[in-house]
């Protein structure tokens, strides 16, 4: 849901557009046809050759790269003594793995100009309660990255950027689900935000906005780490 707001607002503004998946087809294809020039491309990025794949699929069809938006997550949560090897290197391989080997097949292609836009998380700023532990541990990361991107690629004129939402209205976690409320409570503005939110900043940073700002993390989390 998130991912399709910022591939339909990148679109709006002129993009031709290239988006994974993993799972619903059908919906991929939908949001693909509304968007109109847009590439969906299926990839487990559990598979460390997904990545670089969809990076080659992407520039095979249109020839390069110039923004790349990392936001595939996997959501790993319970009680620290009972999460599991499985579950730990699941975590990592998605949520670590697959970013740094995207942005190191995707930076192959760009030139001068190009945008690397990170999603992570507002726990990573703050963390409201136990049972986030491996999440927290593996978004965390991505702010690392990105410094490090920064420097690397700052020479060729390359950006990286990333932003920690917070409590975003998805499927995932409605604004009027179980723990909304609890959620909302954290937050300075008292309530969620809305995946329009989060693509507003990705299109600033993507656009002529974001040319001169690189190796930053940005809370969109209605003050949720205030």
């Amino acid at each position: 849901m998130l991912g399709a707001a910022v591939a339909q607002r990148l679109a709006d503004d002129g993009a031709t557009v290239a988006f994974t998946y993993a799972t619903a087809a059908d919906a991929a294809q939908a949001l693909a046809e509304r968007i109109g020039r847009a590439l969906p491309i299926h990839a487990d990025l559990q598979d460390p050759r997904a990545a670089s794949g969809a990076v080659d699929t992407t520039v095979s069809r249109f020839g390069r790269i110039d923004i790349l938006i990392n936001n595939a997550a996997h959501f790993a949560r319970g009680e620290l003594d009972r999460i599991t090897l499985e579950q730990v290197d699941r975590t990592l391989a998605v949520n670590v793995r697959a970013v740094f080997l995207t942005c190191q097949a995707a930076a192959r292609h760009m030139g001068e100009g190009g945008r690397i836009i990170t999603i992570g998380t507002c726990v990573t700023e703050r963390v409201p309660g136990p049972g986030m532990t491996l999440f927290t541990m593996s978004k965390s990361a991505l702010t690392g990255l990105t410094k490090g991107l920064a420097r690397d690629l700052g020479p060729r004129g390359i950006t990286a950027t990333v932003i920690h939402p917070g409590p975003i209205d998805t499927h995932a976690n409605p604004a009027d689900g179980p723990q909304a409320a609890a959620f909302s409570g954290h937050t300075a503005l008292g309530r969620y935000g809305t995946t329009d939110d989060i693509a507003a900043t990705v299109a600033h940073l993507a656009g002529e906005g974001g040319r001169y700002i690189t190796g930053a993390a940005f809370s969109v989390d209605g003050g949720f780490a205030a």
